[in-house]
């Protein structure tokens, strides 16, 4: 199959598309199958990071002898730890690497993390900038941890609401 493309190696946003009628079924099944073990890799990364949270609850609580307020600052150092490490500091990156304001780098961690991804911002792009060897592997590292952690606060709020 054949696929429209400007530069193959970046993932989604709808510069990446099949256009023969084979490649779009194989997409499908493809995803049938990639979707579900996503979200399963997904879940695990939130559940390993959930554990080293609860561990470091746990030890605050034994060696200070807290108990419902270690679990409570843990969960906060846990919450504001994954704001400044997905949300509020990699739109500094984009401000130098990218050339964006820290507001479109903000709008870009969040619809990155959250799986919009309407396209409108993809890094790497910018014909005119030269961009590190190091930068698109840091940045897949950060998405794949990033949705791990939103999905961990998404879940997190949906308990509070419940």
């Amino acid at each position: 199959f054949r696929f429209n493309a400007s530069f193959l190696p970046c993932l989604g946003y709808g510069n990446l598309s099949p256009s023969t009628a084979v490649g779009r079924i194989f997409c499908i099944v493809f995803a049938l199958f990639g979707i579900p073990l996503n979200l399963i890799l997904l879940n695990e990364i939130g559940q390993l990071m959930l554990l080293g949270v609860q561990h470091c609850a746990h030890r605050l609580e034994e060696v200070f002898h807290w108990q419902n307020k270690a679990s409570f600052l843990m969960k906060t150092c846990a919450l504001v730890t994954g704001l400044l490490l997905f949300l509020l500091l990699p739109p500094l990156l984009f401000s130098d690497k990218e050339g964006w304001s820290y507001e479109e780098g903000f709008y870009y961690s969040f619809i990155t993390l959250s799986t919009i991804g309407f396209g409108d911002y993809v890094i790497g792009m910018n014909p005119d900038r030269t961009y590190p060897r190091w930068y698109k592997n840091v940045i897949s590292l950060w998405i794949l941890f990033g949705m791990a952690w939103l999905a961990l606060v998404i879940k997190f709020c949906i308990n509070l609401l419940e």
